[in-house]
């Protein structure tokens, strides 16, 4: 294996999941590239996270009265699964179906959702968005219990074609009209009161008679359609498999244009898009085939840092290299934590600002958050006996030159890849601190704050923000 297989192997558990510690690539690498492919696309393969261990420490997980705590968990499940790309592609419906706990307050039906799309995230289009027709909190989020068949509600008609599936120009205000009458009648079981002993779940209810049961016209199509009529129309066309690979290129590939400006901005690679919406229209709206297809191909392999990670995938993944916030939560190490350090860089997990989500990119980064954003990387190794550390001090040896300081740091980083710039300034800081002997345990001890240091370098460079 080369170095250049280690570097893609870590480009692609970056983008398919949350990166990986040292040990984690090496293991992980001992396969071929399209091997770890099909060992993510196939997560039942692995052995999924106990959660009994966090729940001990984190008794009020029992209840669901606190969302930032859930999400803090959210982000737990990240660093610590086996299954990377099933956290994944939660993260990634999230992103482009979002439901927000500031209009709802019910974090129970929030937490359903998401553990709806880690369950079926894989699946196929249809069955996803099937799934989110049915969710109280989409349908709350959306108002389609305010959806009735002497007064249809049109927002979840209306999003579901405009954000969720076709995007705009490919459908007509006549086509929204219809669509929310064939969704009439999709509402939701209301919750048990919420004293004194909390909230509860709710579940998805279908009331026949208030249903629109007459005879409706959607995209040229007419019968008598209920909503799940609208889901199987809306999956058979090709507008939908293009907007829908629009945005798994964004998350998976390269950052684009935003979402709400794709009617008027063509694809970056309108090749790539092409060649997925064919595989997706072939594979009738398989995400497997489709990512597969993805991972493998050469504008994936070649989509190295193109990408801001968004500040989840930050905090997951820099966390995961010290190796803290393992399956047994050390003192001070709180869930809700993770939450609200996301939420300072602009995400929120269960909480997006608009039906939109959020926007992504060069747009999660401004005067402010990147300033958290490197802040927050920074602090991670502040803590010199996290094991991430202690790993990167051994696998450095007894003694490091300083004109090797910098390369093998960015080694056991990633492999990270930095340009002449950058380089030039982690090797300014490894030639003021000289040659490093790490061969006794007291020499170790004394020289340990000057390889932190350079972690932290590079942790604050542009390249370590991207993915």
């Amino acid at each position: 294996m080369t170095d250049n297989d280690l570097a893609l192997k870590a480009h692609l558990l970056r983008r398919a999941g949350f990166g990986a510690s040292r040990s984690e690539l090496e293991e992980i690498s001992k396969k071929d590239y399209e091997d770890i492919v099909e060992d993510l696309l196939h997560p039942e393969r692995f052995e999924d996270l106990d959660e009994d261990y966090v729940k001990r420490y984190n008794p009020e997980l029992s209840y669901h009265d606190t969302h930032p705590l859930h999400a803090g968990k959210w982000i737990w499940r990240m660093i610590n699964t086996k299954r990377p790309l099933e956290e994944k592609m939660a993260l990634f419906w999230h992103h482009i179906f979002p439901t927000a706990y500031y209009k709802s307050e019910h974090p129970p039906t929030l937490i359903t959702q998401i553990a709806t799309f880690r369950k079926n995230g894989l699946s196929n289009l249809h069955q996803i968005l099937l799934d989110l027709a049915k969710d109280p909190a989409m349908n709350y989020w959306l108002d389609n219990c305010e959806n009735h068949s002497d007064q249809p509600n049109e927002n979840w008609g209306r999003e579901l074609l405009e954000l969720f599936s076709m995007g705009v120009g490919n459908y007509t205000e006549e086509d929204i009209k219809n669509a929310a009458r064939a969704f009439t009648g999709w509402t939701f079981e209301q919750p048990v009161p919420l004293y004194p002993n909390g909230q509860y779940e709710s579940s998805f209810v279908y009331d026949e008679n208030d249903h629109d049961d007459s005879e409706k016209t959607f995209l040229g199509r007419t019968g008598r359609f209920n909503g799940e009529d609208i889901v199987n129309i809306i999956c058979e066309e090709r507008a939908t498999a293009k907007f829908i690979c629009r945005h798994f290129f964004t998350f998976f590939v390269e950052d684009e244009p935003q979402v709400h400006t794709w009617s008027i901005e063509e694809p970056r690679n309108p090749k790539a898009i092409d060649s997925m919406v064919d595989v997706l229209m072939k594979n009738k709206g398989e995400i497997k085939p489709l990512l597969r297809f993805i991972f493998n191909s050469d504008f994936f392999k070649d989509a190295r840092y193109k990408k801001v990670k968004n500040p989840t995938e930050l905090v997951a993944g820099t966390i995961k290299i010290t190796g803290k916030f393992g399956m047994i939560p050390e003192t001070g190490e709180a869930l809700g934590s993770l939450y609200s350090t996301a939420s300072v860089m602009g995400q929120a997990l269960m909480n997006p600002p608009t039906v939109e989500g959020w926007h992504t990119g060069q747009e999660w980064i401004d005067g402010g958050t990147l300033n958290e954003r490197v802040n927050f990387a920074v602090n991670q190794f502040d803590d010199l006996t996290t094991p991430g550390f202690q790993d990167i001090l051994k696998r450095l040896g007894e003694k490091v030159e300083s004109n090797d300081l910098v390369d093998k740091c960015l080694d056991l980083m990633g492999p990270i890849e930095v340009g002449d710039e950058t380089h030039a300034a982690l090797d300014n800081y490894a030639d003021a601190v000289g040659d490093i002997d790490l061969s006794t345990d007291k020499l170790r001890t004394e020289n340990a704050a000057k390889v932190g240091r350079m972690i932290q370098l590079i942790v604050s460079t542009r390249e370590y923000q991207f993915a």
